[in-house]
């Protein structure tokens, strides 16, 4: 395999895994990228580092013409193509910083933001019960990796990345401390569900598969006694949601927004929300979370003053 198809494989999988990306997207994201890879080689280029903004633009032209698939593309599938391209070249010099990232300038028509849905309150409780189905090494570890995304809002990553000495369950408010992009470290509470899953995990199962690998650190440990992938965490949360019930399209990153949204919901500041998904920006955070219609018709109520003077006749 090429060292461009290398990099697509390792970007399809972060789209579905991190970035909780529909099978649609993915599917239609894999395509566009495919065909561009396709067409950089007929002019010759395959090494990454030789790839100019000129050469995204050329085929992007080409794609408007018809050159490249026989009709003219429309518009939206242009779009969408520039968006494939863009963020693949982000996560190729995030990846390997050394890669110049020739899309960086590159622009494309405004598309509507598509946010993961939030599950629901009742959704998440019958997620996590559904991860309980007894008391074998794997329910107990996938009870507390469950039970930790949704109360910490944890990227995949991070959570994998966790490993033992990054815990600290010994306060009266028990804390792990986070590794995000740029290995940023954050500290983030734990409530006591997820306390009390991951000690039983820690416990009465960790000890079992650790047996069976060579002493990883890792906290989450796979059936081979190794750190638990991102692509597998995944996985446990779609076999977890089919127990559940539920038909919505459930990744790590629809827990994070759903940690997000629910804390909104509940009265937390976003700045504090800000602070708990590890965001640089406050504009990062709204664009994980939405108040809700409910929330913003309470609000106006109870804080406008002309709103609780007709409120009150």
């Amino acid at each position: 395999m090429s060292e461009i198809g290398e990099y697509i494989d390792e970007w399809l999988g972060y789209l579905r895994v991190e970035r909780g990306s529909s099978i649609n997207t993915v599917s239609n994201y894999k395509r566009d990228i495919e065909r561009y890879r396709l067409d950089l080689e007929s002019h010759g280029i395959s090494d990454l580092k030789t790839i100019k903004s000129v050469d995204i633009e050329r085929h992007l032209a080409d794609l408007s013409a018809g050159t490249v698939s026989g009709k003219p593309a429309a518009a939206s599938s242009i779009a969408r193509a520039s968006a494939a391209i863009r963020s693949f070249h982000t996560f190729v010099s995030a990846t390997s910083p050394d890669i110049y990232n020739p899309a960086a300038r590159i622009t494309s028509p405004k598309q509507g933001s598509h946010l993961p849905q939030a599950l629901s309150v009742e959704q998440v409780n019958a997620l996590l019960d559904a991860a309980r189905v007894g008391d074998d090494v794997t329910s107990l570890r996938d009870s507390a990796l469950l039970e930790l995304l949704y109360a910490t809002g944890a990227r995949v990553s991070e959570a994998v990345g966790l490993a033992l000495d990054d815990l600290d369950l010994d306060e009266e408010l028990p804390v792990i401390r986070l590794f995000g992009k740029g290995r940023k470290e954050r500290i983030v509470p734990l409530g006591s569900y997820a306390k009390a899953a991951i000690e039983a995990y820690i416990v009465r199962s960790r000890p079992v598969l650790a047996q069976r690998g060579q002493g990883s650190p890792a906290l989450f440990l796979n059936s081979r006694g190794r750190a638990l992938s991102r692509q597998s965490a995944w996985e446990i949360i779609q076999r977890v949601a089919g127990r559940a019930g539920i038909d919505e399209d459930v990744s790590p990153h629809t827990l994070r927004h759903s940690f997000a949204t629910h804390l909104l919901e509940g009265g937390a500041s976003i700045r504090d929300v800000q602070e708990l998904l590890g965001h640089a920006s406050v504009q990062t955070t709204q664009i994980y979370t939405r108040v809700t219609p409910t929330t913003l018709k309470e609000v106006y109520q109870l804080a406008h003053p002309r709103a609780k003077a007709a409120h009150a006749n």
